[in-house]
């Protein structure tokens, strides 16, 4: 009676864990992960937030978005 008792648990628990195994792979994690942050992305992050040196890195930030649109303007004036 004992044996009986233990299979039948045994197979319940089976037929449980077969019934639940596709909702389990069903949630698995997307193919791919999602994309990571620029560099720029986080020290836009770190310069907006209330670290220590966080200015610093705003000032980094501006002074290299001054060299970019400087170095745009050149480009498009040597175009000409």
């Amino acid at each position: 009676m004992a044996l009986t008792a233990l299979l039948g648990r045994d197979m319940r628990n089976l037929l449980i864990l077969l019934a639940l195994s596709p909702a389990a792979g069903s949630c698995r994690r997307a193919d791919s992960p999602p994309p990571q942050a620029t560099e720029r992305e986080r020290d836009s992050v770190i310069g907006a937030s209330q670290l220590p040196g966080a200015k610093g890195v705003q000032g980094a930030l501006r002074v290299s978005d001054s060299a970019d649109a400087r170095r745009a303007r050149e480009d498009s004036a040597g175009q000409n």
